[in-house]
């Protein structure tokens, strides 16, 4: 076929091959063909965790997108972001939609407007990783965030996202955050404690076979399996007290 036909949306290509079976009797067997630079996962899960909507000013402000648009962010959107899957991806993604869900209720929360503090510092277990993860949702930013327009630095990131090392978190947990609305101070804590969702027993032999270069290519992908197989599990079915909300009170 031309080039024409790979040009086209999946949907006229789905079409166009019907109509060649229908005419020629013949049986196709139809591929979606991926673009260049489009990302194909191997799991299919990332697609069912539910996407997170954020209204953001600045991205209106500067033509991003209409007024009232929204940024719909996915967990395949974190995974690129960080490049991997893993259960600080995925806490990070879940934790930051309960937080929202409690700060904005039945509103579309507002990207910018959220304060972010974690208990512990920057290298406490995965706060690093995790909390970048929240500043690509929340759009709260460390010192290196976006300054702001003007004197009064409006729109501003930057020392949105702050890491309180005076305060550690109980040694039990993964990461403990506090997530809180800059419009009217509303705060809410989430614990987020990963050893509620234990890990397949066969990832103890698997682990060292593949990080040491020595796993069979059946060994490598069973470990993959079950390492997203616990990804998934925090995703959609978290067991009870994996995810834990507080409400925050001055």
């Amino acid at each position: 076929m031309n080039n024409g036909f790979y040009r086209a949306g999946p949907l006229k290509r789905f079409i166009v091959c019907v109509g060649i079976a229908l005419i020629t009797g013949s049986v196709i067997t139809y591929k979606p063909i991926y673009a260049e630079g489009q990302t194909k996962y191997s799991k299919d899960f990332f697609d069912k965790a539910e996407p997170i909507k954020l209204k953001d000013s600045l991205a209106s402000m500067l033509g991003a997108m209409d007024k009232g648009g929204v940024f719909v962010y996915t967990y395949a959107d974190a995974v690129k972001f960080a490049g991997h899957s893993c259960p600080a991806v995925a806490g990070a993604y879940k934790s930051a939609q309960m937080a929202l869900k409690v700060l904005y209720g039945d509103e579309i929360p507002v990207r910018g407007n959220i304060r972010v503090t974690f208990r512990g510092d920057v290298t406490y277990k995965v706060n690093g990783p995790i909390s970048q993860i929240i500043t690509m949702i929340t759009g709260a930013a460390a010192e290196n965030g976006f300054q702001g327009f003007g004197p009064a630095g409006k729109h501003g990131r930057h020392n949105l996202m702050t890491f309180d090392k005076d305060h550690m978190p109980d040694p039990k947990t993964t990461c403990d955050i506090i997530f809180q609305r800059i419009d009217n101070g509303k705060k809410t804590e989430v614990l987020y404690c990963v050893e509620h969702v234990p890990g397949n027993e066969r990832m103890d032999k698997l682990t060292p076979l593949v990080l040491s270069g020595k796993a069979s290519e059946d060994e490598a992908k069973e470990f993959g399996n079950l390492w997203q197989e616990r990804v998934k599990t925090i995703l959609l079915n978290p067991p009870e007290g994996t995810f834990i909300l507080k409400e925050v009170k001055e």
